[in-house]
Parts: structure tokens; C-alpha cells; sequence
């Protein structure tokens, strides 16, 4: 675990970022977190980084605790903050890796940071929208991505009424959350505990063009999914594989959205192989 820490953008804004620290040689893993939480290096994610020798680096989001909002940010204005962090850690190369919402983030990452970025994962990570009525096919419950559609303030109305959908996730989702995985549940509290805006604009730079091209993403990728996800439906990852010019794919058919971050060790091997 690591106390939370302040950085100052050149517009700016405060950025709060977490750092687990150690050995300054080790290789350094940057954690993008799912939608909403407060980015956090929560204990399974350190737990798997610290088992591989590796320092996290993890940055909360425009409008979630502790980090300014910045209305109308891109996919890759936040990722851009991430990346002004990494360069204050005086952080050269990194893996880029993370869940859910994180997943384009970290991808957004990779593009930007060029050959800095030795690898990239994402766990249950959506693709780019696409304005197919398809892309939003499987989802449980897409009542809030389809309020961001309609703008700012129809999505931060919809987050007055709004409820968390059981059927979202499985069960093996909700064993993954009684167990290992509990502190994500938890976090994901938190990250919304000051309000919805911080969740509002990730899911309207999730409908909206990212900022950076997938074709730009030049490092190799892993994207691992669930083939019961609910709320990222597999063909996500189908259609960034076809897209990315260096990546594959692990479809783990029976996990859910939570379940498949069991993963993320096994993942993270691949990224250090």
C-alpha cells in the first residue's frame, strides 16, 4: 500500500497518484483503474505486482477524489496525466496495464509513451466506440454509457437515479468479491463517495473518440476477457485484437467482469516475459 500523493499539471490541476515505491532499478508497473474508484493501489494489484519484483504506479482520474475535474477530457488527457506523473517519478519504462474502465486508459498510455511502454494489458477492457447499436450488445446494464451519449449533463442526471445492476455481475463475479478481490468492491465505494462526476466523464470519454488511434499502439499487447462478462461483453476484445498491430488475446470463457482479474498474475508474466 502507499499514501496518496499530490502533482500539479501545467494547467493546473491537482492529480493525486500512488506510488509503492522500493528499489528505484525495479521495473515499474502503471495501474489504471476501472470506473469508478479512487486509484488506489488496492491490496490483490499489489499483492500480484510486489509477488514479481514490481513498483506500482497508479493515478486516480479527473474528478475522482483528489484529482481535479477537467470536463470534456479525452481518453488520452487523462492517460496524458499519467504520463506527466511518470516523468516527475523520473519512471522511464513501464508496463501499462489495466481493468475495465482502465483498459483504455492504459492503452491510451501506450500509445502516447512510444517505446517507453515495454507492454500493455487489459482486463475486461472496453473498445472504442464504434456508434453501433452492437457496441453496447450483452451489456447488462448500459443505462449510464447510453446517458453519456446525450451529453454531460444528461449522464450526471442519470447518476441521480441510478442504480447498481446485480444481474451485471456473476457468480463467480461475486465469489472473486467475497474473497481475494473484496477491496475492489470497497474501493469502488470510495471512488464514487464524493460524487458522481469523476464516473460521468469516464463514461463520456468512453462514447466519444479516445484521443489516440489503436493502430497507434505500437508496444504488444495482451487482452484478457471474460467469456461471461456482463458488462464488457467478450466482442470488445475481438474487436481491439483486429485492431492493434501487436496483440493477442486470452478469453477465459467461464469469468465474469471481476473473476477474470485472477488473471492478472499469469498476465503480468506474460508483460515481464
Amino acid at each position: 500500500m502507499s499514501d496518496p500523493q499530490a502533482f500539479v499539471t501545467a494547467d493546473g490541476r491537482s492529480v493525486r497518484y500512488f506510488d509503492t515505491g522500493g528499489d528505484p532499478a525495479a521495473p515499474v508497473l502503471i495501474w489504471h483503474h476501472g470506473t469508478p474508484q479512487t486509484g488506489a493501489v488496492i491490496a490483490p494489484v499489489a499483492a500480484q505486482a510486489s509477488a514479481r519484483g514490481l513498483r506500482v504506479v497508479s493515478a486516480a482520474r479527473p474528478g475522482y477524489p483528489g484529482s481535479d475535474a477537467l470536463p470534456g477530457r479525452s481518453v488520452a488527457d487523462a492517460a496524458a496525466d499519467v504520463l506527466a506523473v511518470a516523468n516527475a517519478l523520473d519512471v522511464e519504462r513501464f508496463v501499462t496495464a489495466g481493468a475495465s474502465g482502465g483498459g483504455p486508459h492504459a492503452l491510451a498510455l501506450a500509445a502516447l509513451a512510444g517505446d517507453r511502454a515495454t507492454a500493455a494489458v487489459t482486463l475486461a477492457g472496453l473498445a472504442p466506440f464504434d456508434r453501433s447499436p452492437d457496441w453496447f450488445s450483452g451489456m447488462a446494464s448500459p443505462g449510464a454509457l447510453r446517458a453519456a451519449l446525450a451529453g454531460r449533463d444528461a449522464r450526471l442526471a442519470y447518476a441521480e437515479t441510478a442504480e447498481f445492476d446485480p444481474d451485471s455481475f456473476t457468480t463467480r463475479d461475486y465469489e472473486a468479491l467475497n474473497g481475494d478481490w473484496g477491496p475492489l468492491g470497497a474501493d469502488a465505494g470510495a471512488g464514487s463517495a464524493e460524487g458522481p462526476v469523476g464516473e460521468a466523464d469516464d463514461d463520456l470519454a468512453y462514447v466519444a473518440p479516445w484521443g489516440v488511434e489503436l493502430r497507434a499502439v505500437r508496444t504488444r499487447v495482451l487482452l484478457v476477457q471474460g467469456g461471461a462478462d456482463r458488462v464488457v461483453p467478450a466482442p470488445h476484445a475481438a474487436a481491439m485484437l483486429e485492431r492493434l498491430p501487436d496483440a493477442e488475446l486470452w478469453l477465459r470463457p467461464r469469468e465474469g467482469h471481476v473473476s477474470v482479474l485472477t488473471a492478472l498474475g499469469v498476465a503480468l508474466d506474460w508483460a515481464l516475459g
